[in-house]
């Protein structure tokens, strides 16, 4: 048996065998293969001499190389090894594969050139492109459409969407000197970074879709970025299942206090049985303190990390800055989004909408 190639991710190997029959390649975590480095067994007796516990579960190769002949492969762990270098036989590797041939669900897309389109190449067709474009990836960025908010609602409106008013009001206008909305407590109204979180995670029915609609950049600053939580929600349950179940089975508590309002709501942060399939809660700004059994509430936290690691990965996150005149448009049930600090006197329009 040889090895044809191989592919280095971040929890895992993937190797591919040259076999005519499968499995033709085998995923191994990083943690799996160090544990069962011959490294850690005794030089005469070949016992394992070291139990996983001693091992730290973050462990990475400095680098991984075919052996001579292709029938093996090389790992150096650096430090952790003393700069010594395991060796795994291709017949050993594909006799012990436990994720064989495996199709892994792939992590968010980061690629922003795949949502974003120029109002001057498509015209008076954006509506209808706009929700094909979410259907299929959940968001949309529009460049040079110009700064009638108006104009999009009635875009919008001709699609089958309607405004819906929150306790904000009709149109929010997030800046720092806002004096047309209620309740403008809360830190889209401020110059502070907000990160990834849906909005109204406290209503009953979250409105379906939001525009954002810059009508001036800040200074410095101000960029946006959204990432798909559906994708993001189908790769934890590929890495870990047992994250994503708690993530799917657990409720949390959501409370949003302003001075002038007030909401609770109780739900999983995944929901697969809201209407449309999937709908994703998710604001660590809102978030009540977790209320767990004693012997559950690492294992809650473990999960819900898990999650917001992956979702806080850049190589996950679309990231793209608005300039006057673009907008931004998405899935409030699947996407998360988030803006940085910024400096100047930014303006974002605010629309929320669902179907009529």
């Amino acid at each position: 048996m040889v090895i044809a190639r191989f592919e280095t991710h971040d929890d895992f190997l993937r190797v591919h065998f040259a076999a005519k029959e499968p499995p033709h390649s085998s995923d191994f975590h990083w943690f799996w293969l160090r544990h069962n480095s011959e490294l850690d067994r005794h030089p005469i007796t070949h016992e394992r001499i070291v139990c996983s516990s001693e091992l730290p579960m973050e462990l990475r190769p400095r680098f991984v190389r075919i052996a001579e002949g292709a029938t093996a492969l090389d790992i150096d762990w650096g430090d952790r090894a003393d700069g010594k270098v395991s060796r795994y036989e291709a017949d050993w590797l594909r006799a012990h594969a436990y994720a064989p041939d495996r199709n892994p669900a792939p992590a968010p897309s980061s690629d922003t050139s795949s949502i974003t389109i120029d109002f001057a190449r498509v015209g008076q067709s954006l509506g209808r492109l706009s929700l094909r474009t979410i259907e299929r990836a959940g968001a949309l960025i529009v460049r040079g459409f110009g700064t009638d908010t108006e104009a999009l609602i009635q875009l919008f409106g001709r699609e089958g969407l309607s405004v819906i008013e929150t306790h904000f009001g009709r149109i929010e206008d997030l800046r720092t000197d806002n004096t047309t909305n209620r309740n403008t407590d809360q830190l889209g109204y401020t110059d502070s970074a907000v990160h990834l979180h849906t909005d109204q995670p406290f209503l009953d029915r979250p409105p379906r879709y939001q525009l954002l609609h810059c009508q001036r950049p800040a200074e410095t600053g101000g960029d946006n970025f959204v990432v798909d939580a559906l994708a993001a929600a189908h790769h934890l349950a590929d890495i870990d299942r047992p994250a994503f179940e708690l993530l799917r089975t657990v409720p949390v508590t959501f409370h949003r206090r302003q001075k002038a309002f007030e909401r609770v709501l109780v739900s999983p942060i995944l929901d697969f049985d809201a209407p449309g399939g999937f709908r994703i809660r998710y604001s660590y700004f809102t978030l009540a303190p977790h209320r767990r059994p004693f012997s559950e509430m690492e294992a809650w936290y473990r999960a819900y990390n898990r999650f917001a690691q992956l979702v806080r990965d850049e190589r996950h996150q679309y990231r793209f800055r608005l300039e006057t005149g673009d907008f931004l448009v998405y899935d409030n049930w699947r996407m998360l989004h988030a803006r940085t600090a910024f400096t100047g006197a930014r303006w974002v329009r605010g629309v929320y909408f669902d179907a009529a």
